[in-house]
């Protein structure tokens, strides 16, 4: 029995020692009490480890035992000794792979960094917190409902700073390309050279094929860290050809096999190059574009191995979505400056008016600089008039939804900024964001960039496609109908939702919308897509100033950017030439890391604004488009006039003549000449896109006097 009992010990003994072959060099026997140590900071685990470490040793003279002490059976030598110590080792290589948080991760890199807590906003019930650290003289914020939470976000962002490409290793195994260090940022010469080795894979062993056991030294260097590398252990296939010679389709389902690529959009014309195919992988959406499914495919695949694993192959261009993104930590400070100031300005109001569905909100910054950033108009809401409200004296706002009212809050803000001029005191327009143009009127100051944020996806073609159906096509192989994707589409009056346009009518009746018939407005991804082209000061400022362009554009939820980016500026890439200091605009395109929580219930029937320097917030009533109090909105169409009234007459650069003066405030708008024709422009180019009609109000609403 004794026999047989050594024997089944022997055949255990070989069959882990052959597992563990690769680790022989690794010389357990040699590790020492310190090296125990420092595996784990848990005095308990410490303990445990020197426990099976004595397992091995040979027994004490009798003269050396505690009195007491029983005698314990001694271990054969050899097979016995090597068991024991293989265990001390599988013990300390799972104690390897522990995850470790944020925090205990970014205090190994940088030792002895200071967290501070910068603010606390919110209720009493629901504060938030804001937590920084600096970190190689840049600065990482994070925000959470507990100080604790918020350092921990704060030390993310230090750390998503460091690492690009998580993928990288992979990346290069498979191109067949030796494996650089991973990608850091250039303050490299700050970390230990070893902890960067730590995390390359070396060349396979001979006697192990498919393995990738590193160099003993290295290895053993990592392992007296206690942060042996997981990926030692991984397997590899034979190295592939050269890049040059790769499909991005193949070489993508090499790295991840089992991908499904699905058609998110077809042609609406023949010979229109408007296939677009898309594909997940690791929790991210990719696409492409192309004039053919093939093509597009490729596009969508080398999207996913440019921003995954850092390939470029050659014949191949880069992702064209991918230059038009805003970086992440510059969108969330949109995100949080427009909610915190959203809070703060709704202090006073009651609970009813204080919430919303829809939260918009536009930020001047002097460059991509944070801490220069100025949030200039706030707005919420959800709704559009009712026909039987609309007016022929401009004295409603037809459209409350938040985007439309943000822009129109921020034609009140531009208004401001030219009445600075009208000062004789010149340090008031030395604070204005306009000065003069050389060729006339005035434009923006160098450097001076505005950014819209909506907290979920505008209404119409973003939302509609933007996430639900791309989720519902990678994930399921039900077909869905392509036919209106990409299209004009309008919004339910005094309701949520669009629809697709209908019929070539372009223009609405006065009598029509009395008599009961639906007041049709355009959504608001459409709008949007109409300002990258016409920009944001509208008909009758572009008297005065050059068209004023977003810079970026932050959506909070319910978002998909590539999707976001073609239907707010690449369905309108066959525009044509534009005239000068026009052109054809695509902001910058990001969403926001933490998404804010909608809020439960029915959208309320009030709009919110909010202006910079005004005394007091504006409570719209949605369904009216007038004030609470019955009065006309400051944002109305008839406020607006006379204000431009005001400027046209002492700012025009040129003085009109007695036939050339407006007399309405239609003959004013199309007064605009230059304004007038790149908007035609644009609605021939939906047109020729097989994209709708454009759907306009009807012209009686703009014929009310001006008061020059």
């Amino acid at each position: 029995q004794r026999k047989r009992r050594r024997r089944e010990s022997q055949n255990k003994v070989s069959i882990l020692s052959t597992f563990l072959a690769p680790f022989k060099y690794l010389s357990p026997g040699t590790v020492n009490t310190e090296d125990e140590d420092t595996l784990s900071t848990s005095s308990a685990e410490v303990k445990e480890n020197r426990n099976v470490g004595n397992l091995g040793a040979r027994p004490l003279p009798a003269g050396d035992r505690a009195p007491g002490a029983k005698r314990k059976r001694p271990l054969e030598e050899g097979n016995g000794a090597h068991l024991c110590k293989l265990q001390l080792l599988w013990k300390k290589l799972s104690w390897s792979v522990t995850p470790k948080n944020a925090l205990v991760q970014l205090h190994e890199l940088k030792p002895g960094l200071q967290y501070r807590t910068v603010s606390q906003t919110g209720p009493v019930h629901a504060p938030v917190f804001a937590v920084a650290v600096e970190v190689n003289g840049l600065t990482f914020e994070g925000t959470g409902p507990t100080k604790k939470k918020a350092k921990m976000r704060a030390a993310e962002l230090a750390l998503k700073s460091f690492v690009q490409f998580p993928n990288a290793c992979q990346a290069h195994l498979t191109m067949g390309c030796p494996s650089p260090s991973t990608d850091f940022t250039s303050d490299q010469a700050d970390f230990p050279d070893t902890l960067f080795k730590e995390f390359e894979p070396s060349a396979p062993r001979q006697g192990l094929p498919g393995g990738r056991p590193g160099d003993a030294e290295l290895l053993s260097s990592a392992y007296r860290r206690g942060r042996l590398l997981c990926r030692a252990l991984d397997l590899v296939g034979p190295a592939p050809g050269p890049a040059g010679e790769r499909n991005p389709v193949v070489l993508l389902n090499q790295l991840r096999a089992g991908l499904r690529y699905v058609c998110l959009a077809e042609p609406a014309r023949p010979r229109a190059r408007s296939f677009v195919m898309a594909v997940s992988v690791d929790g991210r959406t990719f696409e492409g574009s192309g004039r053919s499914k093939k093509v597009a495919k490729g596009q969508a695949a080398q999207a996913a191995l440019q921003a995954l694993f850092d390939i470029r192959l050659p014949g191949h261009p880069a992702s064209r979505s991918k230059s038009h993104l805003l970086p992440q930590e510059f969108a969330d400070s949109m995100s949080q400056l427009v909610t915190q100031k959203f809070r703060e300005v709704t202090t006073a109001l009651t609970s009813v008016h204080a919430r919303h569905k829809a939260l918009a909100g536009i930020v001047m910054t002097k460059g991509l600089d944070v801490r220069q950033a100025q949030v200039v108009v706030l707005s919420s809401g959800t709704k559009c008039i009712s026909g039987e409200h609309i007016s022929d004296q401009g004295l409603v706002v037809n459209d409350c939804h938040a985007e439309v009212v943000a822009r129109r809050a921020f034609l009140h803000f531009l208004y401001a900024q030219l009445e600075l001029h009208l000062s004789k005191r010149r340090e008031d327009a030395e604070r204005s964001v306009f000065v003069r143009a050389k060729e006339g009127g005035y434009r923006l100051r160098d450097n001076v960039l505005f950014h819209l944020y909506v907290s979920t996806s505008p209404c119409g073609d973003a939302r509609l496609h933007s996430p639900y159906e791309i989720a519902t096509d990678l994930n399921s192989s039900k077909h869905i109908v392509r036919k209106f994707r990409g299209h004009l589409r309008t919004k339910i009056e005094s309701g949520e939702g669009t629809v697709p346009v209908r019929g070539p009518s372009a223009v609405q009746t006065w009598d029509g919308v009395l008599l009961g018939e639906q007041l049709v407005t355009m959504s608001c991804t459409d709008k949007i897509a109409r300002w990258n082209v016409l920009g944001l000061q509208g008909a009758l400022l572009s008297h005065l100033i050059e068209p004023v362009y977003l810079h970026s554009v932050v959506v909070g939820s319910l978002r998909h950017t590539g999707h976001l980016s073609r239907v707010l500026s690449h369905r309108t890439e066959d525009i044509g030439q534009l005239p000068a200091s026009y052109r054809h605009n695509r902001p910058l395109l990001s969403g926001v890391s933490e998404a804010e929580g909608r809020q439960p219930g029915k959208s309320p029937h009030f709009s919110v604004n909010w202006v910079v320097g005004s005394v007091e917030l504006e409570i719209v009533n949605a369904t009216t488009g007038r004030r609470s109090c019955g009065g006309s909105s400051r944002l109305c169409k008839h406020v607006f006039s006379a204000r431009w009234a005001r400027l046209y007459g002492r700012l025009s650069t040129r003085a009109p003549s007695h036939g050339d003066t407006p007399c309405t405030y239609g003959e004013a708008k199309l007064g605009a000449r230059t304004y007038q024709a790149v908007k035609q422009q644009l609605f021939e180019a939906f047109q020729k896109a097989g994209l709708g009609t454009w759907v306009r109000k009807p012209p009686e609403q703009d014929q009310f006097l001006l008061t020059l």
